[in-house]
């Protein structure tokens, strides 16, 4: 019987692996962390939050016009990186039951990322997956992995993987839009974060992760939500300035972890400077709205959020912001493909094909 149990087991994780293996992609999974520009539906399953999207307008565009949790008009940064990889996306951690046995889902990638996550703890405390509780949920599944295939194949499947982060936004969102006269300088609040990011870093590469792509945030201070609050309707210039200093900060933490631990290859994407190119420079990009949100309703549609009750523009692949935080989905489509096949200064220090091959 024992004999006959060790065979199965080792049958069943052969299968697994060879799975992994004949999959089109060229990494065998994405492990997405995050905030709602990841999302894929994580936050639908949080009974008290009200940062969901998992109702209309959202979705209008997604394959059956469904909403599915992602705060876009279609498809977000997670279902385009995976896209661009080969893959399936990510299916929301917190979408498949704990009753069942999710090893072979685990192997293909899951999503962690929930609306309304940042860096820190304290950002939308109990309304979402802190960054903190995604890796924990990870951890798990890490657990899961290692159980199943064993250290050394569990470590050389994490090896072959990417992990994927997208945080920041939140945090630089509520420093933009607060006008505290105590308020920190913008080097002040990045300085500030940058050490819990590290730490959240550290963790995820001592639980196997070893290709990590950062799509930097992009320019908070341009969203409708902030231009709204501006009389001249231009973008908030500090939240600009913040998500540069970010992005700078990001980079060189990562520079310095790969310095330190010779194993990590990463990709990191200028997100900002992707979006100015855009705003700026509208009609090269194929936009030709880069202030209003195409879902809403009020000044800028940015004034209600993309409610039932909020009208939406016809043609949404012209427009950069699809509410008054998010992109369409033809902006996400954009962002991602420059980082999956961009080069320097914009994607460094390579780009995600790169580093998957």
């Amino acid at each position: 019987m024992a004999s006959n149990m060790t065979y199965c087991t080792i049958i069943y994780i052969t299968f697994i692996l060879l799975l992994c293996k004949n999959v089109q992609g060229i990494v065998p999974a994405v492990y997405v962390f995050g905030d709602s520009l990841a999302d894929v539906g994580n936050n639908n399953h949080l009974q008290f939050s009200l940062l969901k999207a998992n109702f209309p307008h959202n979705g209008i565009d997604y394959p059956g016009r469904k909403a599915t949790g992602r705060f876009s008009n279609g498809k977000n940064f997670a279902d385009f990186l995976s896209q661009n990889l080969g893959l399936q996306t990510s299916p929301p951690y917190l979408s498949l039951s704990s009753k069942s046995n999710h090893t072979s889902v685990y192997l293909t990638g899951v999503s962690f990322a929930s609306g309304g996550a940042g860096v820190l703890n304290s950002t939308n405390s109990s309304k979402c997956i802190s960054f903190n509780q995604q890796i924990n949920y990870y951890s798990t599944v890490y657990g899961t992995i290692v159980q199943q295939l064993g250290t050394v194949q569990a470590q050389d499947h994490l090896s072959k993987s990417v992990f994927a982060i997208v945080i920041g936004s939140n945090e630089l969102l509520d420093y933009a839009k607060s006008n505290s006269a105590s308020k920190a300088t913008p080097q002040q609040f990045v300085d500030s974060i940058i050490p819990t990011l590290h730490g959240q870093l550290k963790r995820i590469y001592n639980l196997g992760a070893r290709k990590f792509v950062f799509l930097g945030t992009g320019p908070v201070g341009c969203c409708p939500a902030l231009r709204e609050q501006n009389k001249t309707k231009e973008c908030n210039a500090g939240g600009n300035y913040a998500s540069v200093l970010y992005n700078q900060a990001v980079s060189s933490l990562l520079n310095e972890m790969s310095t330190q631990f010779t194993d990590i290859s990463y990709s990191f994407l200028d997100t900002s400077t992707v979006l100015q190119q855009y705003i700026q420079q509208p009609s090269a990009y194929g936009f030709t709205e880069v202030k209003s949100a195409c879902c809403g309703l009020g000044d800028l549609n940015a004034k209600v959020a993309c409610l039932p009750i909020a009208t939406y523009c016809s043609n949404r692949s012209n427009h950069i912001f699809w509410d008054f935080y998010h992109p369409t989905e033809a902006t996400a489509s954009m962002v991602v493909s420059t980082a999956f096949d961009g080069s320097a200064p914009l994607v460094y220090p390579q780009s995600i094909r790169q580093l998957a091959s």
